[in-house]
């Protein structure tokens, strides 16, 4: 049994997030890792972006959605990532960790990890974007 995929390691974004009065006040540095189940012999062999995973506007879409959200708890925020990477074409499965490093008091971080599986059917996202 294959088991590939791409990782996404260690992306910083801005973000409203938690439930504190405070914490509604200004924007939170959130790190987000990401691993992506799919599988990529067509692009080993082929080496064309068209045959993988771009995986520069997954990057661009967890960054977009955690910006733009506003929601209370990381679980909700994980949820909603997992379901926008999903709809990328070729993605299997996504592992989405999220990382408050502000939030706890004697950790180094407070985090949440969510795993999400394509639906049978689901509708895929197919933009492949510019590549080198």
């Amino acid at each position: 049994m294959m088991h590939d995929a791409i990782l996404i390691r260690d992306l910083e974004v801005q973000a409203l997030i938690g439930t504190l009065p405070e914490e509604r006040l200004k924007r939170q540095t959130l790190i987000f890792n990401l691993e992506l189940e799919t599988d990529l012999e067509a692009a080993a062999v082929s080496d064309d972006l068209r045959d993988g995973v771009n995986y520069s506007l997954v990057e661009e879409t967890v960054r977009r959605v955690a910006a733009e959200s506003s929601f209370f708890l990381l679980e909700k925020l994980a949820r909603t990532v997992c379901d926008a990477v999903l709809t990328f074409a070729g993605v299997d499965a996504v592992t989405v960790t999220v990382d408050k490093p502000a939030a706890p008091r004697y950790a180094r971080s407070i985090a949440v990890r969510m795993c999400r599986r394509k639906s049978p059917g689901s509708r895929e996202h197919t933009e492949v974007g510019d590549h080198e």
